[in-house]
């Protein structure tokens, strides 16, 4: 079970999130329901402040989208 306390700080830092970096969850959001679908590739770059690159990619598959599609039922965003 998860501390109410916990929550809550979970609860306010997703919202300085939210309002520090406004256009990732649309983002998001808008990939979730226009680009996921199997053989999709998802790919994410992060770049230190020194120039080095982490970069990984997945090719998405049917379960991946049943997760996805489950996540999305569950937060109540359909």
């Amino acid at each position: 079970m998860i501390n109410p306390m916990n929550f809550r700080k979970y609860q306010e830092r997703l919202q300085l999130f939210t309002q520090e970096h406004p256009r990732v969850f649309p983002f998001l959001q808008d990939v979730a329901e226009h680009a996921i679908e199997p053989g999709s590739v998802i790919e994410m770059t992060v770049t230190t402040p020194a120039g080095r690159k982490y970069i990984s990619n997945i090719r998405v598959n049917e379960d991946d989208v049943e997760t996805i599609r489950m996540a999305k039922d569950a937060s109540g965003k359909n």
